[in-house]
């Protein structure tokens, strides 16, 4: 009877979480929709905590869990920005990410970015020490992470990276470089410690560290 009982539940649970799944949906097309940049076919945006929708373009099948911000800088002491952030097809987004936009964010198709990942093209630097340095004028980098990539836990992409396609990115990485297509980086700050090589077609170890141009 219990055994019985436990798979109603389970029945009933699973009918109820697909119904959610499908009313989230539903909820990014017609609410959401209205407001961003662009809204594609079956994306699924979850309860962010902040969002500047008029500047974020989410391609077919994008999915974005709970609790993320995705914020473009349009005006910041005294200067006007023109934030662009783009999630292309399939991208799929893990709770709790932190994304920052003054300039252009590209994240390519097929990306999977786990937890709690930092994405930001804005630096702010400390030139003047008679200003806090929250009061300083922005400098903006273009960032931009190549298709069929994964990002891991807690992650940071920091402004002007570009990242390759086909590329895994290890968690608590701190992404300061650009990484080549077919690769794999870990540290802090992150280098290359695996890339494929496609004469051999198999992964190699990298031992040695490797300096990318920015």
């Amino acid at each position: 009877m219990r055994s019985l009982i436990k798979k109603m539940m389970k029945r009933i649970y699973d009918k109820l979480y697909m119904l959610s799944f499908i009313m989230t949906r539903i909820k990014t097309r017609l609410w959401y929709g209205l407001f961003l940049k662009e809204c594609g076919k079956g994306c699924y945006l979850e309860k962010p905590i902040k969002i500047t929708p008029y500047c974020v373009s989410l391609k077919n099948n994008v999915m974005i869990m709970r609790d993320c911000r995705i914020e473009g800088v349009s005006y910041y002491e005294g200067k006007r920005y023109t934030p662009n952030i783009i999630f292309m097809e399939n991208v799929s987004i893990q709770q709790d990410l932190h994304l920052t936009c003054a300039n252009e964010v590209i994240i390519g198709k097929n990306t999977a970015i786990a937890a709690n990942v930092t994405i930001t093209d804005i630096n702010h630097p400390y030139e003047d020490i008679s200003r806090p340095i929250e009061r300083q004028v922005l400098e903006v980098k273009k960032v931009i992470i190549g298709e069929d990539s994964k990002i891991y836990n807690n992650a940071v992409i920091l402004p002007g990276v570009r990242i390759g396609k086909h590329c895994v990115i290890g968690a608590n990485s701190i992404v300061a470089g650009n990484i080549p297509d077919f690769s794999v980086a870990a540290g802090a700050p992150a280098r290359v410690i695996r890339k494929y090589d496609p004469v051999k077609k198999k992964w190699l170890i990298v031992k040695k560290v490797i300096e990318h141009e920015r």
